[in-house]
């Protein structure tokens, strides 16, 4: 499995994270590697990926459930690879301190199967770096639209 946790700081109120947040259309496109995403309803969506690692193309289609709104400080979602074994969770929290945010994202993602030996490394290589990417993105969003 593996695991990436990044925190940032963001010089607003937690309702202004949650605004940004809460609403899927806002920030899947500030996914690393994003190609499309199709909003089922308020709770479901399908996000498709498309990257290259050591010159091989590869695009990944996961089907994202939200299993917890609570507004403003948590949003919790699970993972399911429609086009490869993966599968894996993720949360958002939100803290607000002194007018201040303090907003965490973690993601948790794990590859089975066969393919799964090849999967592993890339998978571990690269779920810290999106997580710590799609943190810092969302973040720099929310000061530009508040």
């Amino acid at each position: 499995m593996a695991t990436g946790t990044h925190t940032v700081e963001i010089p607003i109120d937690a309702q202004a994270v949650w605004d940004y947040i809460s609403d899927l259309e806002k920030w899947a496109t500030t996914v690393p590697a994003y190609k499309e995403h199709e909003i089922i309803n308020d709770k479901q969506s399908i996000w498709t990926f498309a990257g290259s690692v050591k010159g091989i193309k590869k695009s990944i289609r996961v089907q994202v459930d939200v299993t917890t709104w609570n507004e403003p400080s948590n949003i919790r979602f699970e993972l399911k690879g429609l086009t490869d074994n993966i599968t894996g969770s993720g949360n958002f929290t939100a803290e607000e301190a002194d007018g201040k945010t303090t907003m965490t994202c973690t993601i948790e993602v794990h590859a089975g199967g066969i393919s799964g030996a090849v999967l592993t490394p890339v998978i571990k290589w690269a779920v810290p770096k999106v997580t710590s990417r799609l943190t810092e993105s969302i973040a720099r969003k929310i000061a530009v639209f508040s």
